[in-house]
């Protein structure tokens, strides 16, 4: 049998979710894997994959965010860019501390994080640095700039954390799964395949969403709460779960059905 294997049905829906692995196919659920979340703005992280976060480190695993900008040019008129870039440190590290996470930030200004080596090394170290099992990031169907940036990044930050011919100051590190989060901005051909119940944590992910100003409309005219636990409501109702997070495999993995990342 290969990997891509399938355990239950909801209508047309395939109900998945996340499995601990040391490798392509091994799977231990006693020992859930460290996650890393990799935003190019920290309300990205929390909206998008904050649950998982919350929901990995609630069964006894560990999560980490690493935001590569503060999203500092979402500010509102009234807001000066600077002190909004901080207003969304404080954020990320009041939500990160509320679900049990760490926050770790880089320094690329938001509108213009690079694509290039020094940017995939910068995020190539981290991984080294932390040794997450599973990353999730966004998906390359986004019509921002920063996002689509953020994926292509990951993609070669994964690919040189784990060459051992590559020096740097940690040894290599191989990832054994990414998944990429269902965010509105990068929808575009977004295919979930991956469902993930986080009903145990829901409150508390909508608590730590809470203290970004833009998820409560504070900053613009997207409405991230109703979107985003009305979307969870949404992807519950396909998955058979009460609230759910669907995420999609990276192509070159299998997946399977389980209670954890």
């Amino acid at each position: 049998m290969n990997r891509r294997s399938f355990a239950q049905s909801v209508g047309s829906a395939v109900t998945l979710s996340l499995v601990p692995s040391s490798g392509w196919g091994k799977s231990s659920p006693e020992t859930p894997e460290k996650v890393l979340a990799i935003a190019a703005h920290p309300g990205d992280g929390l909206f998008t994959m904050g649950a998982v976060l919350a929901q990995q480190i609630s069964r006894g695993g560990t999560g980490i965010l690493l935001s590569l900008s503060l999203g500092e040019k979402g500010a509102p008129k009234d807001i000066p860019v600077q002190r909004y870039g901080e207003m969304q440190r404080t954020a990320t590290e009041k939500a990160t501390g509320l679900l049990g996470a760490e926050a770790l930030f880089l320094a690329y200004p938001d509108a213009q994080i690079p694509f290039d080596e020094e940017s995939a090394l910068a995020v190539c170290d981290v991984i080294r640095e932390h040794k997450p099992g599973v990353i999730v990031t966004h998906w390359s169907g986004s019509w921002h700039k920063d996002h689509r940036n953020c994926h292509l990044i990951v993609r070669d930050a994964v690919f040189y954390a784990a060459l051992g011919t590559l020096e740097r100051s940690r040894p290599a590190h191989s990832v054994s799964k990414v998944f990429y989060a269902d965010n509105w901005e990068d929808a575009s051909n977004f295919v979930p395949d991956t469902y993930l119940d986080i009903e145990a944590i829901y409150e508390k992910w909508l608590q730590a969403c809470d203290f970004y100003p833009m998820w409560r409309g504070q900053t613009g005219f997207f409405r991230y709460n109703d979107y985003y636990s009305s979307l969870s409501v949404m992807r519950g109702c396909l998955s058979g779960f009460k609230h759910a997070v669907a995420l999609m495999s990276d192509p070159a993995q299998g997946i399977e059905r389980s209670q954890s990342l």
